[in-house]
C-alpha cells in the first residue's frame, strides 16, 4: 500500500505525509463520530480554551469502544495495514484514539512534546496517524522535528492546559528544548493537508501545533497503533491515557488484550462481528 520512499521517510524522519490514504466514506464517518463526541464528551475530555477567550480547543480520547464510527474505522478502514508496513510488524494492536478540535479563532497552541513518555508502553513499534477532517493549511498544521525519534531522549510529558512539565520521579526525563532552539537547530516538517490525507509519526517524534486563528474548523482524529515489540508497562508518575483498570495486559507483557485488541494480523482481514467483537481470523 505504501512506497519504499514513504516507509524510508517515516523511519528516517519520524513523520511523513501520506496523501489520500483515507477513503471519503471513512472521512464522513469520522466526522459523524467526532460530532457525537463533542455532544457527549468522554471521561477524559478537556476544554483547553479559558472562559471568555475566542474559539475552543477540545480534546478527548479512549472513546473507540462507545462510538461506533471510531471502532469501525480502526478495524475496517485498512489503516492498520498501513501501520504494519510503516512499523515492519506482523500484527497490529489498537492503542487508542485522540480527538483534537480547534474551532475558528482558537489561540491556544499544542505544546511541544512527544507521545511515548505519556504512555504505559515500551517498544519501538508505536505509530500515530494525525487525520484532518477539514482542510488544514501548513500554517495551522502540527509541526514535527525531523529525526527527533532517533535522539535517544525521553522528554517529560507536558500539560496541554499550561505547557508545564508533569512531575515525574524518573531521572531519565528531560525538559523539551524551547521552541526557538528547535526552529533554529532542526528541520521542522509541516504540510498542507486535505481530508483523506494523514501524517504518520513515531511515538518519540517531537511535535507541537499552532492555534487556529483562521476562519475554518480544524477537526483532527489521531489513530494510534502498536506493533510486535510493544510491551505494556506501569511507569512511575504521570501516564496518559491512564492504564486500564480492567481488561488490560500484565505489566511487561505484549499489548494483546481486550483493552488493546489485535486489529490486523499478517495474512488475515479484521472485521467487526455482529456482537461488536473484533475478529482477525
Amino acid at each position: 500500500m505504501l512506497s519504499q520512499e514513504q516507509i524510508r521517510q517515516y523511519r528516517q524522519d519520524g513523520a511523513t505525509h501520506l496523501r489520500a490514504v483515507i477513503a471519503p466514506e471513512w472521512v464522513e464517518r469520522l466526522r459523524a463520530g467526532v460530532e457525537t463526541n463533542l455532544a457527549d464528551p468522554g471521561q477524559y475530555a478537556k476544554f483547553y480554551t479559558p472562559e471568555g477567550q475566542p474559539g475552543k480547543f477540545f480534546g478527548d480520547y479512549c472513546n473507540w469502544a462507545r462510538i461506533p464510527e471510531y471502532k469501525a474505522f480502526f478495524v475496517e478502514s485498512g489503516l492498520a495495514a498501513v501501520a504494519a508496513e510503516l512499523m515492519g510488524s506482523v500484527k497490529v494492536n489498537l492503542y487508542h484514539e485522540h480527538v483534537l478540535v480547534k474551532e475558528p479563532g482558537t489561540r491556544e497552541k499544542t505544546p511541544w512534546h512527544h507521545d511515548q513518555p505519556y504512555y504505559p508502553v515500551d517498544g519501538e513499534q508505536i505509530v500515530s496517524f494525525w487525520i484532518p477532517l477539514d482542510p488544514v493549511a501548513r500554517t495551522t498544521c502540527p509541526q514535527y522535528v525531523a529525526g527527533s525519534h532517533r535522539w535517544g531522549k525521553w522528554y517529560a510529558p507536558k500539560r496541554f492546559a499550561d505547557s508545564q512539565d508533569h512531575s515525574n520521579p524518573s531521572a531519565d526525563y528531560e525538559s523539551v528544548p524551547d521552541e526557538d532552539t528547535l526552529r533554529r537547530e532542526h528541520t521542522l516538517l509541516a504540510y498542507d493537508l486535505e481530508p483523506g490525507d494523514c501524517i504518520a509519526f513515531h511515538g518519540l517524534t517531537l511535535h507541537g501545533a499552532p492555534g487556529n486563528e483562521h476562519s475554518g474548523r480544524r477537526r483532527a482524529f489521531a489513530a494510534r497503533f502498536t506493533g510486535d515489540d510493544a510491551r505494556f508497562v506501569l511507569r512511575e508518575g504521570f501516564m496518559s491515557p491512564p492504564p486500564p483498570t480492567a481488561g488490560g495486559p500484565v505489566s511487561g507483557s505484549p499489548m494483546d488484550s481486550d483493552a488493546f485488541p489485535v486489529v490486523w494480523r499478517s495474512g488475515t482481514a479484521a472485521r467487526l462481528l455482529a456482537d461488536g467483537t473484533i475478529s482477525t481470523v
